[in-house]
């Protein structure tokens, strides 16, 4: 399929998953790595409270504040 066909079905909505190879696909930025962080009893504590009310993980919690900290400099 050339391209221009691609793009064409991607811009009208079609499903195009199929036509992709996703088996050797990459997210750029997205290799992680481990950190120990030492936190005071009361900010983790505050953090769980957190994400038992939003129903998610501390760490994604921890990730997205810092994210969007990172995001503003």
């Amino acid at each position: 399929m050339k391209a221009q066909e691609f793009d064409r079905k991607f811009d009208a909505g079609e499903d195009i998953s199929q036509l992709l190879d996703l088996s050797k696909a990459k997210r750029p930025r997205r290799k992680q790595q481990r950190i120990q962080l030492d936190l005071p009893t009361w900010m983790i504590e505050q953090l769980q409270r957190e994400a038992n009310r939003l129903g998610v993980t501390p760490q994604a919690i921890v990730e997205t504040y810092l994210a969007e900290r990172l995001a503003t400099n």
